[in-house]
């Protein structure tokens, strides 16, 4: 009978521990829906593993990249750095990315081939993704290293341009250098978002100088650490939008700068980019008045992972909320509005407030809403 009930007890505990990682993997999914003719594309272009200064190996990057529902990932390795050398030699500079892909080859999880260019400010650290050879990117001079990217055909952007260890005062600037590179074509985007921290200034130079507007991890330990999986917190990301889900899809997008950042619960971009996902993550389901009262249930449905914070900036005040409405994610919220008097349909305006355009610059949104 002991031998029976601690029996029991293991294969209760073992099937405990076995549907825990499938609901982690559910709770922590990161999803957004397509927009009018693009695909809304799950990416992160800054990782680094054990082949330059990360703590795991690659294919603990892609089993993290699985669990988050990201699409394409680069192991972005320090070209001028590597820390575990003498562990882990490391004489092909592409290393890194055989392992990567082959891990990934069997699931639906693109493994971009990229590298970063390591160096003082200026021109600081930049991101080369879509190389072909790492390794010919071992070039001292630094003007030249960004003409071989090019060369390769690869997409650059400026990594953590706020990065207190090369601007003490956390404050993103351009130098004569970057308005060289951006000039010749040599640099194409710039980090918004990096890890734990968002830029401003960033944001206002990727605006200023057509740059992509990029949201990365820069992750070195584990993604469940660095951004409290388990309390509800998610890794950085940057949406792309391609005409199709696939890498030559990803590139054509980034080179014609349409991209999200997705950071905290927050997503910055431009009004052209912003603006259709919003509309597409935001929908009226339902709507229909209170039997004889000119009061409107309005149900809306969030089909994203952010959790939304709306403004309400309509000529219509609201009757069960203040004039703040939280919209959870992947979940339908029920609005009272006070129309004063009924009508077939209207429209809802809302500055949704976790949503950034410009410093200090929210988006507004217009929800048609048809009553039964």
């Amino acid at each position: 009978m002991k031998n029976l009930l601690s029996l029991s007890f293991l294969f209760v505990l073992n099937f405990s521990f076995a549907q825990a990682p499938h609901s982690h993997a559910h709770n922590r999914v990161i999803k957004f829906p397509d927009v009018p003719g693009y695909k809304s594309i799950i990416t992160d272009f800054h990782i680094h593993t054990v082949f330059s200064d990360g703590s795991v190996w690659p294919d603990i990057r892609v089993q993290e990249a699985l669990r988050d529902s990201v699409h394409a990932i680069s192991l972005t390795e320090h070209l001028e750095y590597e820390p575990h050398k003498e562990e882990i030699p490391n004489p092909d500079r592409n290393h890194s990315y055989v392992l990567g892909e082959k891990y990934a080859r069997p699931y639906r999880l693109m493994v971009i081939k990229g590298a970063e260019i390591t160096r003082d400010m200026p021109p600081g650290h930049n991101n080369a993704i879509f190389i072909e050879d790492a390794n010919k990117l071992e070039i001292a001079d630094s003007i030249e290293v960004f003409r071989e990217t090019q060369r390769q055909g690869a997409f650059v952007f400026w990594n953590h341009p706020n990065w207190v260890a090369q601007r003490n005062d956390g404050v993103a600037r351009l130098t004569d250098m970057h308005r060289y590179l951006i000039k010749e074509n040599l640099l194409h985007g710039i980090e918004v978002v990096n890890d734990l921290t968002y830029s401003d200034e960033a944001l206002q130079i990727a605006l200023d100088n057509n740059l992509a507007i990029m949201g990365t991890s820069d992750i070195h330990g584990l993604v469940d650490y660095q951004f409290d999986i388990a309390g509800g917190g998610h890794r950085p990301i940057t949406i792309v939008f391609g005409k199709e889900k696939t890498a030559d899809g990803i590139k054509e997008g980034l080179f014609a700068r349409r991209t999200v950042a997705y950071f905290d619960n927050t997503l910055i971009g431009r009004r052209e980019h912003l603006i259709p996902l919003l509309n597409a993550s935001l929908t009226v389901q339902k709507a229909g008045y209170q039997g004889k009262a000119d009061v409107v249930d309005v149900k809306i449905q969030n089909h994203s992972s952010v959790e939304y914070i709306l403004g309400n900036r309509s000529e219509y005040s609201l009757h069960a909320h203040t004039d703040i409405v939280v919209i959870p994610p992947h979940e339908i919220v029920n609005i009272e509005v006070k129309t004063l008097k009924r009508y077939a349909e209207f429209e809802l305006a809302f500055e949704v407030l976790n949503t950034v355009i410009a410093p200090n610059t929210h988006p507004t949104i217009r929800l048609k809403v048809v009553t039964e």
